[in-house]
């Protein structure tokens, strides 16, 4: 019963975690034109939307969404709470659709009730979380042999995509941003789920903080999330936000799921 209620609980906070999230999109879209027309575009290197007001609307808000996701890991599996992000794809491209008048076509409604339907299903097959009842057996899971290996592939995968094809094609190619952010974005909801859960078990008693690898998530966790925003920003800027949302999230759900099967080894 206490699991059951942990999910619902995580499942209400990933829901409204989507609403949020999905808004955002729209509204940091909004800023980034309003800033494109006065300075240099997010998509070409410029920074000029961090002086846009509507951007930091848009921030606000998608930290909102991350702070609801981020207690969400802390109650439910993460292959039951990251699927429900396609939600928030409901909402941006609703969203971009009506205010933006970026038109969401045929195609684009098809994949978006996939998405949903395919959410539905793995919400509804979710297997049973193991339970964790301290940040050193995370850190176990973290240094086995498998989620190394993937921790290095997806690092360089990321270093590439940066150093060698952003230059060349990012602005024509939208893979190329939304393969960075998902990438960074696996190993962020890792490191998150770590965080969540030393804080769940440090407001129970039991202090996780005292150890160096809780240190370590957190780090990793920022900076994540720095080149995420980044190269969501240019993604935003340069492509259709009703393309930009459902495709993130669909690769950045695959990666996320594929993460936590290596790591917590599900089946």
């Amino acid at each position: 019963m206490v699991a059951s209620l942990d999910n619902v609980r995580g499942l209400t906070l990933a829901m409204s975690s989507s609403a949020f999230i999905g808004s955002s999109f729209v509204i940091k879209k909004i800023g980034l034109k309003r800033a494109g027309d006065n300075g240099v575009r997010a998509a070409s290197g410029g920074f000029s939307y961090l002086y846009e007001p509507l951007w930091w609307l848009g921030m606000i808000t998608m930290i909102l969404g991350e702070i609801a996701n981020f207690a969400a890991y802390a109650f439910a599996p993460a292959v039951l709470v990251t699927p429900l992000g396609a939600l928030s794809i409901i909402f941006s491209s609703v969203l971009a659709h009506f205010i933006l008048k970026e038109r969401l076509h045929m195609f684009g409604v098809v994949g978006c009730i996939l998405c949903v339907v395919g959410s539905v299903g793995i919400v509804l097959h979710a297997p049973k979380e193991k339970s964790i009842d301290s940040m050193m057996e995370i850190w176990h899971l973290a240094t086995q042999p498998g989620f190394i290996v993937y921790s290095c592939v997806a690092v360089a995968c990321v270093l590439v995509l940066i150093f060698r094809v952003v230059e060349r094609c990012g602005h024509r190619r939208m893979l190329v941003y939304i393969a960075i952010c998902s990438l960074m974005g696996s190993l962020t909801v890792i490191s998150v789920k770590a965080v969540a859960i030393a804080l769940k078990l440090s407001f129970s008693g039991s202090n996780q903080f005292k150890y160096v690898q809780t240190w370590f998530f957190i780090v990793v966790v920022i900076i994540c999330c720095l080149v995420q925003l980044n190269y969501l920003n240019k993604a935003l800027d340069a492509f259709n936000t009703a393309v930009v949302s459902p495709v993130y999230y669909v690769m950045f759900t695959i990666l996320t799921i594929v993460a936590n099967m290596i790591m917590y080894k599900v089946n």
